[in-house]
């Protein structure tokens, strides 16, 4: 697939990928393929495989580190290093005072800096050609995803492609009675739509993008149409939601930011993509009633504004349960749960929000604060390419970045604590290379 993306894009000097690409998009394909694995081959292979991406990750920032490429963001280096000495040193005052384990304490550690490390040092590094190749790699892994998903929701619940090898029970999550919740390659349903609200992005970069060739603009219909698809079918709020946003502000922003004569180019080309929308979901019809019926089940069970607002800012309880010390970080994930009693369960709250404070206590707090601060100087920085430029990738990305910092279980599950950190590599990328073009012309043979 990485061939095949390079293949769209490669000019004629055939660029190729730096030591930092090609490990970026190692740990990403390790990413999106370990759960197929843990799936449908072996459950054995979890650690192993989390072992493998967790050491490309701390080979990487180290990488990075010794090439000098930390001392161009000096500031932005400098403040990351401090934060990571006060989660440590927090961290450290807990484990004395809660007298919990030391692997817990490094578990934390781990949940709570190493993929904001890895994704800011492939920021730092990507050459212009890592960050093309990995877009379309991204779109090109959408591309094997969405079908995958479709042929999911169309099987049954007990059929050897819903159902984990070691699952005796054949238990799965269902959207309504005798349809799955899709998980794609991922072993759990929040590893699919997690993914898809990276990949949003990915996808409306390479459908704006100036085209070349039949292959080009074929390949970026295919993933947007996929795109829609992929969504229709999770049988997740969430991704439906998302992915509609993320259409909806491009559509919008590419009829506003755009000028002169590009105006009338960008309402053909939303009239073509609101069209394609339109003909998914008639052809999708059965799904649309499935996801439909989801929202209705979820609107009788709690109330739609109720259930955002604790998403983004924690559940009641936590604010109740809160001490200034916290818990420990590390205590509320999965990996630890996993650790502590064998099953990879959350211990501390449901949300983002809740977990970080439950976890970190005032650190929590200033975790939170922290995370706001960055995707604010980021949204404008990307909103002022948007306005300048009219390239919206950038601006999406951010949106998408703020998706995930805010309520993604970034600190609590394993996924999505990756996905988290190849996001943030792609949304500081965009505004290094704002006006990368993603389907380079060929030189001319003499």
């Amino acid at each position: 697939m990485t061939t095949y993306a390079r293949h769209l894009s490669a000019p004629a000097s055939r660029a190729t990928l730096s030591r930092t690409g090609y490990v970026f998009l190692s740990v990403l394909f390790i990413v999106v393929f370990e759960g197929a694995i843990r799936k449908w081959v072996t459950s054995s292979a979890t650690l192993p495989l989390i072992l493998l991406r967790d050491l490309l990750a701390v080979y990487l920032v180290f990488h990075v580190w010794k090439r000098g490429y930390f001392r161009r963001q000096r500031n932005f280096t400098l403040i990351l290093f401090a934060w990571s000495c006060c989660v440590a040193m927090w961290g450290l005052l807990q484990a004395l005072v809660n007298d919990t384990s030391p692997l817990i304490l490094l578990i934390g550690l781990r949940f709570w800096l190493l993929y904001i490390w890895f994704g800011y040092a492939v920021a730092c590094a990507m050459t212009e050609s890592d960050f093309r190749t990995a877009t379309l790699t991204g779109c090109v892994l959408l591309l094997v995803m969405a079908p995958l998903a479709v042929l999911q929701y169309y099987s049954p619940p007990g059929a050897r492609i819903n159902v984990e090898v070691d699952n005796a029970e054949g238990e799965v999550f269902t959207a309504v009675l005798g349809v799955v919740r899709t998980t794609g390659t991922f072993s759990f349903t929040s590893g699919y739509t997690t993914f898809l609200a990276l990949a949003a992005p990915l996808v409306l970069a390479i459908t704006a993008a100036r085209k070349r060739s039949l292959r080009s603009t074929v390949f970026a219909a295919m993933a947007f149409v996929l795109l829609i698809v992929g969504s229709i079918v999770s049988g997740a709020r969430s991704a439906v939601i998302f992915t509609g946003l993320s259409v909806a502000i491009y559509l919008l922003g590419r009829l506003v930011f755009s000028r002169g004569a590009d105006k009338g180019k960008a309402l053909a080309g939303t009239i073509v993509m609101l069209l394609a929308v339109v003909a998914a979901l008639m052809f999708f019809g059965a799904a649309v009633d499935t996801t439909s019926q989801r929202f209705d089940q979820a609107a009788e069970a709690e109330n739609f504004w109720e259930r955002v607002l604790t998403i983004f800012i924690g559940e009641p309880g936590i604010y109740d349960a809160f001490t200034w010390l916290g818990v420990g970080i590390g205590q509320g994930s999965n990996l630890a749960g996993f650790v502590r009693s064998g099953a990879a369960t959350f211990s501390l709250g449901e949300t983002e929000a809740g977990r970080t404070l439950m976890e970190g206590g005032l650190i929590g707090y200033l975790f939170s604060a922290l995370k706001v601060l960055v995707l604010a100087v980021g949204g404008l920085k990307s909103l002022r390419i948007a306005m300048r430029s009219g390239i919206l990738f950038p601006l999406i990305l951010w949106l998408s970045l703020t998706l995930g910092l805010l309520t993604w279980p970034g600190i609590g599950q394993l996924t999505a604590n990756a996905l988290l950190g190849i996001l943030i590599a792609f949304a500081m990328a965009s505004l290094k290379y704002p006006n990368v073009e993603f389907f380079v012309r060929k030189p001319s043979r003499r």
